[in-house]
Formats: structure tokens, C-alpha cells, sequence
């Protein structure tokens, strides 16, 4: 059976592309729309009350396939194929191709040359810009906002070491479906930290156990290494050193850095052992 948060398919509308795959009344194209709010909730069901289940960030192109006439689009995103609602509100028409992406967990966009002035936006790591012109320590976007530039990089450019940048969200308040310094879930601190260093990641911890490195032998599973991930039923974290993780989680309400053995007794005391150690080389 397909997997329903991957899948834009329901009963009544599916996507073009997938005819003659899955059942559904009618079948649409879509339209390609970018998010222009800082952060996007996509939501299990349309209103703002229902379950969060990942967010867009600023620049993310999403093909929307249904509207529900009260301010909410159906649709899927294109970097990890996620499907959801999310508010119309948050959503544009593309303009100018991104030329770069914010490198600090958060920053701030400015009206002018001055970080005196009152910002315009808050903007969080991952999120893409196009930029038009650098000016007195700032780049400059098409919409005119001044953004430091210490802030971004170009598209391009990678993180050498993903731990290092899940390690920039300690304290970082955790939140179901979070995926950025406002508040992040263990699987989104892990798809946000891999995607900066250039790796493909999915969206939920189960996806990643599937389909994320190999899983380490009992005997490898003994000397974990940094970046190895430790996987729980709908749980995951990140291998430090050979002693610590870091995770984001509901125990501390935070990104954390704790004794990994500490972490395997609590959560095991809990009801869930660990399912495996992987590597992802």
C-alpha cells in the first residue's frame, strides 16, 4: 500500500502523475507554488487546530493539487515529497530562482543597511533567497530585504559535519513536527542537519530507518561513531562520540545532549528498546 505522506492520492483527487496507479474520481496536474512565509505548517487535515505533521520553509516549492475554498491548499513538497494542508496565505507564485540559503540557525531580515531598524522577517536555517546585490555587510533580496551576510551562504555550499550543525540546536524547544530553532522533532533535527551538509534524508524517523545508511553488525553496534543514528519506534538520535547523543526530544522538551546509555535505559524503561545503530558510510 502507498504511503499516505507520500503519496498525493485520496479518494477524490490524486495527482496527474499518478493514473492509473491508485483510485480516485479525478485526476490533476497541480500547480507549482513557493512558500513564502518564514515557516509553513503542513497539516494533517485543513484548519489550524489539526496535527502538524512536518513544516515548509521559506523558498520550498510545493505542487499544490486541491483547494478547500476556506484558505487551504492540499499538496506535496518537493524536497522530501511530504504531503499535506497548508495555509494558502503562506504560499506565491515563483519568482526569481534562489541564489542562496540562510546558514545561521536564525536570522534576521532587515528594511534597510541598519540592524537598528525594526526586521521584516525572521528566517531560519534551510530556508532559500535570491539575492540581488551585497551592500555595507548585508546581501540584499529581490524583495529589498538586508540580510546579514555573515548569515548566508550560496546555494551550493555544504556543512562539513552535520552533527556539528544538530549540534547548533541545543536548548531548541521541541515540537511535533518542527523543523526549525523555533522548535524541532528528533526526525526534522535530523533531516535538517544532513540536508545542510548535502545529504539526502526523508522526512519521519521510520523513513529514515528504512532508507538511511546500513544498519552496523552487534560488534560494530559496540563502538558507535559520530554521526551514527540510534533508532527507537518513532524515535531517533544522533551519535556524538562514543559516549553521547544528541536528540530532540519530549523527555526535555529540547534538543539535548545526553550519555547515550543513559538515553537507551530511560527510553527502554519506557517500553521501547532500541531497534538499530546505522551508519551512513
Amino acid at each position: 500500500m502507498a504511503d499516505r505522506r507520500l503519496t498525493p492520492a485520496r479518494g477524490d483527487i490524486a495527482a496527474k502523475f499518478l493514473e492509473g496507479q491508485v483510485e480516485a474520481r479525478s485526476f490533476v496536474e497541480g500547480d507549482t507554488l513557493v512558500v513564502s512565509d518564514a515557516i509553513a505548517p503542513v497539516r494533517a487535515q485543513p484548519f489550524a487546530g489539526a496535527e502538524q505533521v512536518t513544516q515548509a520553509l521559506r523558498g520550498e516549492h510545493v505542487t499544490i493539487y486541491d483547494r478547500n475554498g476556506e484558505g487551504w491548499a492540499w499538496g506535496q513538497l518537493e524536497a522530501d515529497s511530504y504531503v499535506g494542508w497548508l495555509p494558502e496565505a503562506a504560499l506565491g507564485k515563483p519568482a526569481a530562482s534562489p541564489t542562496h540559503k540562510v546558514s545561521a540557525i536564525r536570522t534576521f531580515a532587515f528594511p534597510g543597511p541598519s540592524i537598528k531598524l525594526p526586521p521584516v522577517e525572521t528566517l531560519v536555517l534551510g530556508s532559500t533567497i535570491a539575492i540581488a546585490r551585497e551592500e555595507a555587510g548585508f546581501v540584499v533580496t529581490n524583495e529589498g530585504w538586508f540580510v546579514p551576510q555573515q548569515h548566508v551562504v550560496q546555494l551550493g555550499a555544504l556543512e562539513p559535519d552535520y552533527v556539528a550543525v544538530a549540534e547548533r540546536f541545543l536548548g531548541t524547544p521541541y515540537l511535533w513536527g518542527g523543523k526549525s530553532s523555533f522548535g524541532i522533532d528528533c526526525s526534522g533535527l535530523v533531516q535538517l542537519s544532513m540536508n545542510a551538509a548535502g545529504l539526502l534524508c526523508p522526512r519521519d524517523s521510520d523513513m529514515q530507518l528504512a532508507g538511511v545508511g546500513r544498519k552496523l553488525t552487534e560488534e560494530e553496534a559496540r563502538q558507535p561513531r559520530r554521526g551514527d543514528l540510534i533508532f527507537w519506534k518513532g524515535h531517533v538520535a544522533i551519535v556524538r562520540d562514543a559516549e553521547t547523543i544528541v536528540h530532540a526530544n519530549a523527555f526535555h522538551m529540547a534538543t539535548a545532549i545526553e550519555t547515550t546509555s543513559d538515553a537507551i535505559a530511560r527510553i527502554k524503561a519506557s517500553g521501547s528498546d532500541a531497534l538499530a545503530i546505522k551508519r551512513l558510510a
